[in-house]
């Protein structure tokens, strides 16, 4: 965990509000945490999409 990422604290709030994944298929490549995470350092630096640091684009 980085610094401007989610804390365990914030990531149990916040969890249990967004929505189950129950369809069949594929399991997801990213957590629904990395991916927050990811979008929120986005947001919060006003990078483009694909400079992206690897911790929010790796398995």
């Amino acid at each position: 965990m980085t610094r401007g990422d989610l804390t365990d604290a914030q990531w149990t709030v916040l969890e249990p509000l967004l929505p189950q994944g129950i369809k069949a298929g594929r399991p997801p490549v990213h957590t629904k945490r990395q991916l927050i995470n990811g979008i929120r350092f986005r947001t919060r630096t006003g990078i483009p999409w694909r400079d992206l640091p690897e911790r929010y684009v790796a398995p």
